[in-house]
């Protein structure tokens, strides 16, 4: 017997249009929202039926739909219900039906039955209840890419030495440092990153490692450094070889000597902290290069983790762009429920150069940008590559055709391109160039 979730506010009751006439469905009726919610916490429903009885918290209501934007909704409403401006655009945006009073139990079981079915070929996640939310920071993913990175994490999370990650730009080198620090001895403690390459060279040494008042014009008060805000976390040092020679030097006596010195100030300040850098560069081969310090390389390279780039998990794309999907929901429209087949073909054809970072944005992209039900291509600013391989087909066949029609013309006209040219309705000088691009001669 398929389930549907009733909410009829103020009544937990079935009404008795209900009550007779629908034995197909196993209704489940609750009076209120946070019932609605403990309904979903416990069992799964792909359709809901809404009772309107001018309920006066509409925003609440349009909020509680929004987050179940993977159940099929059907409304039940009164007649003049719908000359309320309110009303209708509840049913246009959240709703995929509705019917007015008398129902009709035949009806609205045939209704019903379609929502089921939209919902089974949407093959919805799991309910996307508060508790449910995906997590920002999960490392998603089940190919064999993404298990071999986890099994990595979780190795070098209960051990305190540095991490060194490498990993293409975008694709997630500081969620993998959160990870591992989530995992850690040290979870309870701040995680605090820094972009080694976003902050103005003359001002690193302030920032990392804080400065006294008096220390040069404008410093009037004590400042503490990030490497002093991480005491007893984890330091996550992102684009780590963009970092000054001069300062490469600092940071390899702190690693050593665990403590540091404020700009200004000659006391030594003992700092417990976990390092973890990250870098798109192979820093073997800026230290090659005399780039970057190979004693700081290897104090850092104690524990090394490569994260891949999404050209090799491409196992991965869609249940990445599901997540996404569902992590930005907020910013979507209530009647977008998912991917196109077109545009399933255009993530899984596309080369990803900038890695997850590109495909967040596309999705964040198709999220706003769609107004239908399902994303498309367009929505995502790709198109599938079967369709520049059906033009290269198309342009191959119109290739071969003009060929063939030019060559047979010059056989009847005995090799004369004036006559040709005649028979065809172009000038001799068209003729020459179309000879000449099909490297042929009369």
């Amino acid at each position: 017997m398929k389930q549907v979730l009733c909410i009829d506010f103020g009544n937990a009751r079935a009404p008795d249009f209900l009550s007779n006439g629908m034995d197909a469905w196993d209704i489940h009726f609750v009076a209120s929202l946070a019932d609605a919610r403990h309904a979903l916490r416990t069992r799964t429903y792909a359709v809901g039926l809404y009772l309107h009885h001018r309920h006066p918290d509409s925003a609440g209501l349009a909020a509680f739909l929004r987050q179940c934007g993977h159940m099929q909704w059907v409304g039940l409403f009164a007649q003049h219900d719908l000359d309320d401006a309110r009303c209708r655009d509840l049913i246009v945006e959240h709703l995929c039906d509705y019917h007015t009073l008398p129902i009709d139990p035949l009806r609205l079981g045939y209704t019903l039955g379609h929502a089921h079915g939209w919902a089974r070929l949407r093959q919805a996640p799991a309910v996307l209840t508060p508790r449910a939310r995906p997590d920002a920071s999960a490392l998603v993913g089940d190919g064999s890419a993404m298990t071999l990175l986890r099994a990595q994490v979780e190795r070098v999370a209960k051990v305190a030495a540095p991490v060194l990650i490498w990993g293409e730009s975008g694709s997630g080198k500081e969620l993998t440092a959160q990870a591992i620090h989530a995992q850690s001895a040290r979870a309870a403690g701040p995680f605090v990153p820094i972009n080694c390459g976003a902050i103005a060279p003359g001002l690193i040494h302030s920032e990392l490692f804080g400065y006294e008042r008096g220390a040069f014009t404008g410093a009037t008060q004590r400042k503490a450094g990030l490497i002093e805000a991480a005491h007893g976390g984890t330091l996550f040092l992102d684009e780590i070889g963009d970092l000054p020679k001069a300062l490469q030097a600092n940071l390899l006596r702190f690693l050593q000597e665990k403590t540091i010195c404020r700009l200004g100030s000659t006391r030594a300040i003992h700092v417990d902290v976990r390092i973890v850098a990250a870098s798109h560069i192979q820093l073997q081969e800026a230290v090659a290069a005399n780039a970057f310090r190979e004693d700081l390389y290897y104090r850092l390279a104690v524990l090394p983790v490569k994260v891949p780039s999404l050209r090799e998990r491409r196992e991965d794309l869609m249940a990445l762009a599901d997540h996404f999907f569902q992590l930005y929901a907020s910013e979507k429209s209530s009647r977008l429920k998912g991917f196109s087949q077109r545009a399933i073909e255009a993530i899984l054809e596309h080369a990803w150069p900038g890695n997850v970072r590109e495909l967040i944005n596309r999705v964040r992209r198709a999220l706003v940008m769609s107004d239908a039900r399902l994303i498309t291509p367009d929505d995502l600013g790709l198109e599938p590559a079967s369709i520049h391989r059906h033009a290269a087909a198309l342009d191959d066949v119109r290739e071969r055709g003009e060929r063939s029609t030019l060559r047979d013309c010059l056989d009847r006209s005995g090799q004369n391109v004036s006559l040709a040219a005649r028979e065809l309705g172009i000038s001799r000088t068209t003729m020459y160039r179309l000879l000449n691009k099909h490297g042929m001669r009369a």
